[in-house]
């Protein structure tokens, strides 16, 4: 079955070639690292062939559990330039909780595997507010990733997606949802980051930065999500995989079964096809750039939109200063700290 996944989505990459020149790939949504090496090797002389195997920045996520010293070396030897490694917590019983297969050992062993491979760069994920975690647990986490030495922090709010542990233990009323001590959490993250010369520029992530002088975003930033961010075009391959390509949004069929035999017969298949008009576009670009600390300046938004954040949404922006959530300075217009925190629901004026 993986096999013909990996046939399936080779022949997904022949048929958009002609429409790529990606200057990064990002390869998730998953467990890229649990196909095996054959498996690998199969999509990395695919990409060689078409001449995708040396983007700007190409970043695979990582389990720790399924990373070997083979595997890391040929990531690395085929153009992978970037890995960010699920490790969610450093704690053991709360990746229990999690139902993780991995162990804190094995995030240290991964992590020397990678660094030995000769990957420069590396992102650790993480999660706060899992329930039963305690604000000296977080800290301690915290203190053991920083300590480690990545370039890269992604840290998020657990969420409760079903069919997963934390989703039937929240309908058995197993635990209460604390959301005072998620936002003591979150502001520990971005004190104790700062500190450890990270640099907040989204949400959620953070980044270090190794040239002197003014910077909007750390050079150590993943550029593909900053391209998200930022409302630029994306191509989205494999089950479930949303593109974003002119103004126009594709899902591909969720059926990793159909996606296949949709490829096997030489076709693409979407579940779900939006053409989004240039307003709902503009919109949205200003919703997902606002979770970026920079914000917008409203010259740089015109020439991303072509439209001005002072007519369509000038009533929005005048709310969320009064709501102590946004900011102006000058010709920019960005949420402080508190807005920041619910990027989601301020992100979400912009839309109506």
């Amino acid at each position: 079955m993986v096999n013909g996944y990996v046939a399936a989505l080779v022949r997904e990459l022949e048929l958009v070639v002609n429409d790529l020149d990606p200057a990064t790939i990002f390869f998730g949504g998953g467990t890229p690292s649990i196909l095996n090496l054959r498996q690998w090797e199969t999509i990395l002389d695919a990409m060689r062939n078409l001449g995708l195997s040396e983007p700007d920045e190409w970043t695979v996520e990582c389990n720790p559990a399924t990373l070997s010293q083979e595997k890391a070396k040929l990531l690395h030897e085929g153009g992978v330039t970037r890995i960010s490694m699920g490790v969610q917590s450093m704690d053991a019983d709360l990746l229990d909780r999690l139902g993780r297969v991995h162990s804190r050992e094995m995030v240290f062993k991964s992590y020397d595997i990678l660094r030995n491979a000769g990957f420069e760069r590396i992102n650790l994920d993480l999660m706060f507010a899992i329930p039963s975690q305690t604000m000296a647990v977080w800290k301690r986490t915290l203190e053991e990733i920083i300590a480690m030495g990545p370039d890269h922090l992604s840290c998020y709010e657990v969420i409760y997606e079903q069919d997963t542990p934390l989703y039937e233990q929240m309908k058995a009323d197993e635990f209460d949802v604390n959301e005072d001590l998620a936002c003591d959490m979150f502001e520990t993250l971005v004190d104790f980051a700062s500190k450890n010369q990270f640099h907040q520029y989204e949400v959620a992530n953070f980044a270090r930065h190794y040239d002197s002088g003014y910077f909007d975003i750390p050079n150590e930033a993943c550029l593909h999500n900053v391209n998200y961010w930022r409302g630029g075009d994306y191509h989205g391959l494999g089950p479930s995989a949303t593109g974003y390509v002119r103004g126009r949004r594709t899902t591909n069929v969720r059926s990793t079964a159909q996606y296949c035999d949709a490829l096997n017969a030489g076709e693409r298949q979407f579940d779900e096809e939006e053409e989004l008009t240039p307003l709902k576009r503009a919109g949205e670009t200003a919703a997902f750039g606002l979770r970026m600390n920079k914000g917008w300046s409203f010259d740089e938004f015109i020439a991303a939109t072509g439209f001005d954040l002072r007519e369509q949404w000038s009533e929005v922006m005048e709310n969320l200063v009064k709501r102590g959530l946004g900011v102006v300075e000058a010709d920019i217009f960005r949420l402080n700290s508190r807005g920041l925190r619910f990027a989601d629901s301020s992100g979400a004026e912009f839309l109506k």
